[in-house]
């Protein structure tokens, strides 16, 4: 089944309805929130990764906006300053999901479908090389 990553922002007066619920129960999605800062009565924002079908997914995201979530595709890559990197490798050291990996022969890869966006590898970065393209 095909999987996408959305990037949601709820407005303060979503913040504390149970989206993820209606989009497995109403919408036979499977979702799986892979960062989220969602606070009572604050805006707030989910990275989100649903799996399920192609038309099931368009029904999702339609209750998501009419929801009043604004709903976008996920960050879409890690950028990499070649001119910068000397290719240390504490990004690779940081990256627990294994989304980043150093070969000798290669450089630096980056496997987006492991990539959670958690920004380790950013901070990481002695030379400020390593940003998230969103």
């Amino acid at each position: 089944m095909p999987r996408k990553r959305f990037d949601l922002t709820f407005p303060p007066r979503q913040a504390t309805k149970p989206v993820t619920y209606h989009l497995v129960k109403d919408f036979d999605l499977v979702p799986n929130i892979l960062r989220a800062q969602i606070q009572p009565g604050q805006e707030g924002r989910m990275l989100l990764e649903l799996t399920g079908r192609k038309e099931d997914f368009e029904a999702g995201v339609a209750f998501l906006e009419k929801e009043g979530i604004i709903v976008q595709p996920a960050a879409t890559d890690i950028r990499l300053d070649e001119d910068a990197c000397v290719l240390c490798g504490l990004c690779t050291a940081v990256c627990r999901p294994g989304a980043l990996t150093l070969d000798a022969d290669a450089g630096l890869h980056f496997d987006k479908d492991k990539c959670v966006y958690c920004e380790a590898c950013v901070v990481a970065c002695p030379r400020r090389a390593v940003t998230l393209s969103f």
